[in-house]
């Protein structure tokens, strides 16, 4: 993860909690213009795992504190704080074992090292479906995987997806950023362009400029609870 990268982005609103300083505060000197893509998350366990839904392997981890391993991306990236916003939501004491990318805790997980990844949902896809990995849960819908249940219909509460989204300097005028989130909004119309954000395995994020910033404040709050939760600190 980058802490000076100034753009409107899940892992940016991590940032503004999980590291002690930044050259810029995401709410303070960044105008929201509009939201872009979405890319929803998925649980995953290794084929043989012997839990088939998401309440088994809640059922599971209550019954072996400490003993479910799930990998994920880098301390502070969206997958991690998503796998310690349900930790905190569900009570579990699940081990989270950080990996600098994706495909080495997937390459652990089909060797039986660890249990399972949480990952987005394109990273994986292949994986579920040549059934090496199954698909327990998606932190919001998925239109890859469409029969797989949401996170929050079993865990009410919990929301998390990589989002991103435009932002523009915090002085600028709000004549030009209606204009531009008229545009963003325009594009994300175009059938072309949803078809290829599914393709991509995200979700068009339309909405008003007020709308987004509400929800990067949302955010930003929401994930500054699990960085202190889970008293987590940069690589």
């Amino acid at each position: 993860m980058r802490g000076n990268r100034p753009e409107m982005s899940a892992g940016n609103a991590i940032n503004t909690s999980l590291y002690e300083t930044l050259n810029f505060d995401l709410i303070r000197d960044i105008a929201p213009v509009a939201g872009i893509v979405s890319f929803p998350m998925v649980i995953t366990v290794r084929s043989p795992f012997p839990v088939n839904t998401l309440a088994e392997l809640i059922a599971y981890a209550n019954a072996k504190p400490g003993k479910l391993n799930i990998g994920t991306p880098p301390i502070g990236s969206p997958q991690h704080v998503a796998g310690e916003l349900f930790k905190m939501l569900t009570g579990t004491n699940i081990v989270l074992v950080a990996y600098r990318g994706g495909p080495p805790a997937i390459t652990d997980a089909l060797g039986g090292q660890i249990d399972g990844v949480i990952g987005t949902v394109l990273l994986l896809i292949d994986f579920i479906r040549s059934e090496k990995l199954r698909a327990l849960a998606v932190t919001e819908a998925s239109e890859l995987l469409p029969d797989i249940p949401t996170v929050s219909a079993i865990v009410p509460g919990f929301e998390a997806s990589q989002w991103i989204g435009i932002g523009a300097p915090a002085k600028t005028p709000a004549a030009i950023i209606e204009r531009l989130n008229g545009e963003a909004n325009a594009s994300l119309a175009d059938p072309r362009i949803k078809t290829r954000l599914i393709e991509l395995g995200g979700t068009a994020f339309p909405g008003a400029s007020a709308e987004f910033g509400a929800f990067v404040a949302a955010e930003t709050a929401k994930f500054g609870k699990v960085v202190k939760f889970a008293n987590l600190k940069p690589e």
